[in-house]
């Protein structure tokens, strides 16, 4: 029996809420279970200094977390002078997943910036991180068409990611804080609306898993990946 109770392949309870942020072109406040992410997109008329001149645009991610996120205060890390390498790992990563979902060359030289700030943390705050960040990017692009600042369908796809692992011998899906802290695998699947593969991570964190069970993760997430897909539809609609 998981912690939670939950079926191996059920969900935490998802939700979606767009629009959170008055200022933001585009806004998402996920929820996965006990993890919320407040995620923001920004529009601006500026690149990287080694895209200029290239005809196209580019979409960039920030992430962090507030200081009691997690049970015990973490101190900022601007009040530290630097990024931990988690945070530039995971940022990248959800960067990497928005860039597969759009056409640069028809956002045209522009950056849209996509900022995930992770409000309660008990495990998944990548990737509710990623699923809340294509609904606020569907918004700030729809923000864009409604100003005849894009012609054609920017969005080529969408692009959600679930957490699986293997806990206690059994695979199951969207680990929450206690299964990951206690899991023998865990792995993290980003995943297209047509279910192709953007990235996966996957660490045996204590014994090594055979390619059956790899499989079986891959399963798990197909399934979830394709709730959530359904769910950012729904957001947007």
């Amino acid at each position: 029996m998981r912690p939670s109770r939950r079926a191996p392949d059920e969900l935490r309870a998802v939700s979606l809420e767009r629009g959170v942020v008055k200022y933001a072109e585009g806004s998402c406040l996920v929820k996965f279970g006990d993890t919320h992410v407040l995620v923001t997109a920004t529009l601006e008329d500026r690149l990287p200094p080694w895209l200029k001149g290239q005809g196209r645009g580019w979409v960039t991610a920030e992430y962090g977390m507030l200081p009691r996120a997690t049970l015990e205060r973490t101190r900022r890390e601007a009040s530290a002078g630097k990024q931990s390498g988690r945070t530039v790992e995971i940022q990248r990563l959800i960067g990497r997943a928005l860039r597969a979902t759009i056409d640069l060359e028809s956002l045209g030289e522009r950056q849209i910036t996509v900022d995930c700030d992770v409000l309660q943390a008990d495990g998944g705050t990548r990737t509710a991180s990623i699923t809340g960040a294509w609904v606020a990017l569907a918004d700030c692009v729809a923000w864009m068409k409604t100003r005849n600042m894009i012609k054609t369908n920017v969005l080529r796809d969408q692009v959600a990611a679930i957490s699986c692992g293997i806990h206690q011998g059994t695979p199951v899906l969207d680990l929450d804080y206690a299964e990951d802290s206690e899991a023998d695998t865990d792995a993290n699947f980003v995943m297209t609306g047509d279910g192709r593969i953007v990235e996966v991570q996957g660490t045996a964190e204590k014994t090594p898993f055979s390619q059956e069970e790899f499989l079986a993760l891959m399963e798990l997430a197909r399934k979830g990946v394709a709730r959530l897909v359904g769910l950012q539809k729904m957001a947007v609609a």
